[in-house]
């Protein structure tokens, strides 16, 4: 089991440098399957290629253990329920790649993982994760326990709340407190972009498919640095600064989106911090694998951005002029979390009367908005399975 062990470590060092090689070739996730009892449950990840496993959260703060696979997808997300030391799983799409979070049914320790390629007549790779109970039941127990429940094990407070297939959306009103951004001609522009993310947030949690979290929620100021650091303690799947335009030229008018520059990305670096994932694969000393995991993250989470920023542009066009070239690139602070998709969007030009008006009117901001909504359920999709153990 140790020269297993051994093996399976020297294989998930290598698939660090495959992803690394061959960034734009992703696993796909093909399914979930859990054996095993209380004392030891066995994990297997199902997958058409091989990709890296990090530990994010191993469950001892929660009993949520996550489990990040760099260089992996997923189409809509897997869940299904639990068996042994397992309480229900989800896999969905992270920043870097798939995620796998778990919740546990007691206190566990993680004794290995590694990865296992196509072979004996199995044509798939797979991501394998043994767990063991902390304090374990006896064998006898579990034995006579198709009886025993998860009732019979240590009664620790579980403080994670239960999983959900629910995305996290980031609603962030530019602005706001001491800073009034733009002036139009009837107030300024921290108003209406309160207003607009009230409304989006109203539209998006009617769907039951969104948790919205709001940067603010009043008019007040809150620094750019702790709108990020919002988004990413919210774990978001998406972050949508909301702002109106302004110029000399009261003509001028149109909406437009804005997604991270690749010149700006070293800028990112400031909101890592060592318990990131990326940061932790280096913890033995090779600063290098957490470095290039660091620019595949910030790679594919400016990808998404982009993918994001095309579809809200197609969504809003029915109920608001663009600006001749409405998708832009630039340094804004707030894009900066190199692990959460994020967009600024210029919602109109405050300067401009019409643009004004159709900010103003609650009836046509709130079919602005119902352009941004859609364009979230078109950017996540409404597919969801159920996998099959």
């Amino acid at each position: 089991m140790r020269v297993l062990a051994a093996a399976a470590a020297g294989v998930c060092c290598l698939a660090i440098v495959a992803a690394a090689q061959a960034a734009n070739v992703t696993a796909g996730i093909l399914k979930v399957r859990l054996g095993g009892d209380q004392v030891e449950t066995r994990i297997v990840i199902d997958m058409n290629r091989s990709a890296t496993g990090k530990i994010a959260s191993d469950g001892a703060q929660d009993r949520r253990l996550v489990l990040n696979l760099n260089g992996a997808s997923v189409e809509g997300p897997l869940q299904g329920a639990g068996l042994g030391l397992v309480k229900n799983w989800v896999v969905d799409q992270g920043a870097a790649g798939a995620r796998l979070r778990v919740d546990l049914a007691a206190d566990v320790v993680v004794k290995r993982r590694f990865l296992l390629p196509p072979a004996d007549g199995i044509g798939n790779y797979r991501y394998v994760i043994d767990l063991a109970a902390k304090v374990p039941p006896t064998r006898t127990m579990v034995a006579a326990g198709a009886r025993m429940t998860s009732a019979a094990l240590p009664v620790v407070p579980v403080t994670a709340p239960p999983l959900s297939l629910k995305k996290v959306i980031v609603i962030d009103a530019g602005h706001g407190g001491k800073d009034p951004g733009a002036k139009g001609a009837t107030g300024a522009e921290k108003d209406v972009t309160l207003a607009a993310a009230r409304a989006l947030k109203t539209r998006l949690e009617k769907t039951g498919r969104y948790k919205v979290v709001m940067t603010r929620d009043s008019d007040v100021y809150v620094a750019h640095d702790i709108r990020v650091k919002i988004a990413r303690r919210a774990d978001a799947d998406l972050f949508i600064s909301l702002h109106a335009d302004s110029g000399t030229d009261s003509s001028l008018r149109g909406a437009s989106v804005y997604t991270l520059a690749d010149r700006a990305s070293g800028r990112s670096a400031k909101f890592v911090n060592k318990d990131d994932w990326f940061m932790r694969a280096g913890s033995h000393g090779d600063n290098g694998v957490s470095t290039i995991l660091l620019d595949l993250t910030q790679r594919m989470t400016r990808n998404r951005s982009a993918t994001f920023a095309e579809v809200l542009l197609s969504r809003i066009d029915d109920h608001q002029q663009l600006l001749r070239r409405s998708h832009r690139e630039a340094g804004l602070a707030v894009l900066l979390a190199p692990d959460v998709p994020a967009v600024l969007l210029e919602m109109g030009f405050i300067t401009n009367p019409a643009d004004e008006a159709t900010l103003r009117d609650a009836g046509s901001r709130s079919r602005l908005m119902g352009g941004v909504a859609d364009a979230i359920d078109d950017y996540f999709g409404q597919q969801t399975r159920l996998a099959s153990r």
